[in-house]
């Protein structure tokens, strides 16, 4: 059982299992196809449902496709981050309270393996969801807005991918620390309620992993200035190496609690 890729094949078929790998994409693609649709036809339903007096018209903004994906990244930043901790919160401190982490834990297994191989599958569930959120919405962006360069989408896409292996790797590092409750409870604290937080007082500073996702949006702005994206990205690889370690070092310390 030392082997990361057995490892890894038994979270795949867990989360297949209990259903993670279909009901997490679709989350984040409906909110892909409902940004663009939605705000396409929010004038019409707005004249058809507003009860306004006869003869007075409503003046809608027009919005640009790059407009509605920063409007999504907000949607992804709030719902789909709280949805990525609750999916997850239990990765690592379910199983021992459960006590299926026993039939692992009496076999020579490698806890950095361990961790690892939940570390990979969750990020490729949150990945692949996010990606395809923001595929669909581009696809109704095409055809409903105006055109939005590719080169343009996948770096944003990208960049964005950094912030959210971040947040899985907290969350997966704070279930091998703390039980479940406390796992998602300091983990919407480090990150939502510290986002609210940056955004307000953030001013001060300019490189913060928090700042990540905004640093995204960049590359949908002509003539950014990049260094403070890469300077914060630099700093959130480090900070995801070190919470690794600090995750792989708890599940082996908290092996013990595991109910039998």
């Amino acid at each position: 059982m030392n082997g990361l890729t057995v490892l890894v094949q038994k979270e795949w078929r867990e989360h297949t299992r209990n259903f993670k790998m279909l009901w997490i994409p679709l989350v984040f693609i409906i909110f892909g196809i409902m940004e663009p649709v939605t705000n396409h036809f929010l004038p019409e339903i707005m004249k058809s449902v507003g009860n306004m007096p006869e003869g007075a018209e409503f003046l809608w903004p027009e919005l640009k496709g790059e407009e509605i994906f920063l409007s999504l990244l907000g949607q992804y930043q709030t719902i789909g981050i709280l949805v990525i901790i609750l999916a997850f919160m239990g990765t690592i401190s379910g199983e021992r309270k459960n006590g299926t982490a026993t039939l692992l834990y009496v076999r020579p297994m490698s806890f950095l393996n361990y961790f690892l191989s939940k570390w990979i599958v969750v990020n490729g569930i949150v990945l692949g969801s996010v990606w395809l959120g923001f595929m669909a919405a581009w696809y109704y962006i095409e055809i409903l807005f105006n055109h939005v360069d590719g080169g343009e989408i996948f770096a944003f896409v990208a960049t964005y991918s950094l912030w959210l292996v971040f947040v899985v790797t907290v969350v997966l590092s704070l279930s091998a620390w703390l039980p479940t409750g406390g796992a998602a409870g300091l983990a919407i604290l480090i990150t939502l309620v510290y986002q609210i937080i940056d955004s307000l007082i953030g001013t001060y500073w300019t490189v913060s992993p928090w700042k990540v996702s905004v640093y995204a949006s960049y590359w949908l702005e002509a003539d950014s200035e990049l260094t403070n994206l890469w300077m914060s990205s630099g700093l959130t690889v480090i900070l995801i190496g070190i919470l690794i370690v600090f995750g792989v070092v708890m599940s082996k310390r908290n092996a013990a609690k595991t109910t039998v």
